[in-house]
């Protein structure tokens, strides 16, 4: 049986920065979800413990990833274009497939991974999602040190944000 885990929030700050010990992702406009996938199913959760039960097409792809003891991915359910941007209407009216964006690995193959540092649990995550049948997660890589330049970026192509994560920080919260 897998944990019971509680999304860890997004605190926005004032401006954007750099630093060498932060590692800094795109900010999808979607849903933010947790994935349970254990026995051949998969079970999409909000980040208030509701489960999401209208994305029946996407959990089913998702259950596809290999694993042998159940898994947690923390993620973004959302569409996106043709140029890979994210369309939040396309998902509010159900106009594309959407696709499961993963940033996080909190729970791999009966091992709690919430302890371990950011870096070590993408690393893992990246090594998951490419590791055989495809599926619709798609992996969330990052940029390191540059917060500020990626930032300035995003706004250039209209983006949602940008998230910045400490890399050595383990995936904790009061209800861990």
């Amino acid at each position: 049986m897998l944990p019971v885990c509680q999304p860890l929030p997004v605190v926005a700050k004032p401006r954007p920065f750099d630093g060498a010990e932060w590692l800094f992702e795109l900010k999808y406009d979607g849903f933010r979800a947790l994935a349970y996938m254990e026995h051949g199913r998969c079970r999409l959760v909000s980040r208030n413990g509701h489960q999401f039960s209208s994305f029946v097409s996407l959990a089913s792809s998702l259950a596809q990833i290999p694993h042998e003891g159940g898994v947690i991915l923390d993620g973004e359910i959302a569409c996106v274009d043709a140029k890979g941007q994210p369309r939040f209407n396309d998902l509010l009216f159900r106009r594309k497939e959407p696709r499961f964006f993963a940033f996080d690995l909190l729970h791999l193959n009966g091992t709690d991974c919430r302890r371990d540092s950011l870096a070590q649990r993408k690393l893992a995550l990246r090594q998951l999602l490419n590791s055989g049948r495809r599926s619709a997660a798609i992996y969330v890589d990052h940029v390191e040190t540059e917060g500020a330049a990626l930032y300035s970026r995003v706004c250039e192509l209209d983006l949602e944000g940008i998230v910045a994560k400490h890399k050595d920080s383990p995936y904790l919260s009061e209800n861990t």
